[in-house]
């Protein structure tokens, strides 16, 4: 397991970066960030399409004593697995390390303002912030790309956005979305199911995940 405060982490990167397009969970080509926006969002929704939220319940990010606030029932189902994930395969979570929803509107980029909508988590941001790419080790982003995929392109990840964040997580899909309650009824069975399944029990190197992570990356 590799820790998370090595100087690789803190390592920035030339302003000049290269977007890369990806596709939604309708198999439509998506700008891989929308147009950058600075300040305080004032929307009802935010980014994503979700409405902004004026408090969130907690959810627990098991297998750590980490809680995260968040919008609750499917959009809570997917993003806790990710941060699951993150702690069980690439480092232990702790205090502070994932943020979710907030109430402070301002924003350095237009997907920070999903966190408003409690759509959104950022895991240790002040490692991996806006507009720096490159932070992960290999093994890391192998996972990463697994969960993308094991969620089947219901997250997006601030990684392949035009200003990048790889600290970010996202739901891509609107509020109610079938394949977005189909990801969730997935995760509640691994959750309820026997443990060989889910967080703690996938192999993100085995050829066969690393192929169906290719194939959603490249679509």
């Amino acid at each position: 397991m590799i820790r998370g405060f090595s100087r690789r982490r803190f390592m920035t990167v030339s302003a000049a970066v290269t977007g890369v397009a990806t596709l939604d969970v309708a198999g439509t080509l998506r700008p891989a960030a929308a147009a950058d926006r600075a300040g305080d969002w004032s929307g009802g929704h935010s980014e994503n399409g979700w409405p902004v939220l004026d408090t969130a319940q907690s959810f627990d990010i098991e297998g750590s004593d980490q809680k995260v606030p968040l919008a609750g029932a499917d959009a809570a189902a997917a993003l806790t697995h990710v941060a699951r994930r993150f702690h069980y395969e690439i480092d232990s979570l702790r205090d502070g390390d994932v943020h979710g929803w907030t109430k402070d509107h301002a924003v350095t980029q237009a997907y920070e303002s999903n966190h408003l909508s409690g759509s959104a988590i950022a895991v240790r941001p002040l490692c991996y912030p806006a507009g720096s790419r490159g932070n992960l080790y290999p093994n890391e982003l192998v996972v990463v790309r697994d969960i993308l995929a094991e969620l089947d392109g219901v997250v997006a990840w601030g990684g392949d956005f035009k200003t990048p964040k790889e600290s970010h997580f996202e739901i891509a899909t609107t509020p109610g979305h079938p394949k977005l309650k189909g990801v969730a009824r997935k995760i509640r069975r691994w959750n309820s199911g026997p443990g060989s399944e889910g967080a703690g029990a996938t192999d993100a190197f085995n050829p066969e995940r690393r192929s169906a992570a290719r194939s959603l990356r490249t679509g």
